[in-house]
C-alpha cells in the first residue's frame, strides 16, 4: 500500500500527525491557545507543500 510514497513523504506526514497531537497536549493540557494555534498552523502547511512539490513533479 505505501509503495507509492517515498520516505521523505511517509516521514512529513508522520511529523504532521505529531504536530496536531503536540496542539492538542498544548490546548487542553497546558492550557495555552495561542501557541497550539500557532503549531497547528503547521501541518496544513506541510501538507500543503508536499502536495505542491508532487504537483511539480508532474
Amino acid at each position: 500500500m505505501f509503495h507509492k510514497f517515498k520516505a521523505s513523504e511517509i516521514l512529513l506526514v508522520i511529523l504532521v500527525v505529531v504536530l496536531i497531537f503536540v496542539s492538542e497536549y498544548y490546548y487542553v493540557v497546558v492550557k495555552d491557545p495561542m501557541r497550539a494555534i500557532f503549531i497547528g498552523l503547521w501541518p496544513p502547511t506541510i501538507l500543503g507543500l508536499i502536495n505542491f512539490f508532487n504537483l511539480k513533479r508532474k
